[in-house]
């Protein structure tokens, strides 16, 4: 990142503050926005319930990043309030997956493998290109971890996704399909309890400080 004055020494811009990453912050916005639209279409195209969660996961992320680029500059306390409602949204996500892995075990549906593996190759390159760009502030505060965790998480779900697609073609069934869904709403709870506690201690130390 670039040095606030020039070569004269001083310490560099906060993360906050840096152009590069609200450029990071944009492209990744974008990213996510054309994956949720290839992934929605996919999923219902193919009936994978894995296809639909993650495509739901990518528009959950693209409104992330958008959070991001409008509390970027604000003060700690914003930043954290804007935390916790995203790790509440990565809650609400985790559940919705589950509900809806329930939901296509009772239906018994088998999804098409095909479409399955190639879009979850595509989203797979997506996450690890927007992963990588995030790569180098993943430790920041907690809505740039939220941000981080969300990529990281996206890409061992496409991992997944791309399992379940050889397991439907190999087994002839739902259930490798159902199982990486449910391995995605645990994923989305877990970020989410992370991301929760990291706030919630950031909001209790700026009001200690007040």
């Amino acid at each position: 990142m670039s040095d606030s004055c020039g070569s004269h020494g001083c310490a560099p811009l906060p993360a906050t503050q840096s152009p590069r990453y609200r450029r990071v912050l944009w492209a990744a916005l974008v990213i996510n926005l054309v994956m949720f639209v290839v992934e929605a279409a996919g999923g219902l195209h193919a009936g994978s319930v894995s296809l639909l969660a993650d495509a739901v996961d990518f528009f959950g992320d693209a409104a992330n990043y958008g959070v991001s680029l409008v509390v970027l500059g604000m003060a700690l306390r914003w930043r954290a309030r804007a935390a916790l409602v995203k790790g509440l949204s990565m809650g609400a996500f985790g559940i919705f997956v589950l509900g809806r892995a329930a939901w296509s075990a009772a239906a018994g549906t088998v999804p098409e493998p095909l479409t399955m593996g190639v879009i979850g190759a595509l989203a797979l390159l997506a996450n690890v290109a927007v992963a990588v760009m995030l790569y180098a502030w993943r430790e920041g505060d907690a809505n740039m971890r939220s941000v981080w965790l969300c990529s990281r998480n996206d890409a061992i779900g496409n991992l997944a996704v791309m399992v379940a697609a050889l397991g439907v073609f190999g087994t002839a069934s739902g259930w490798p399909d159902l199982v990486v869904a449910v391995v995605m709403g645990v994923l989305a709870l877990s970020a989410s309890h992370a991301v929760v506690r990291q706030a919630r201690a950031e909001l209790r130390a700026v009001h200690a400080h007040a």
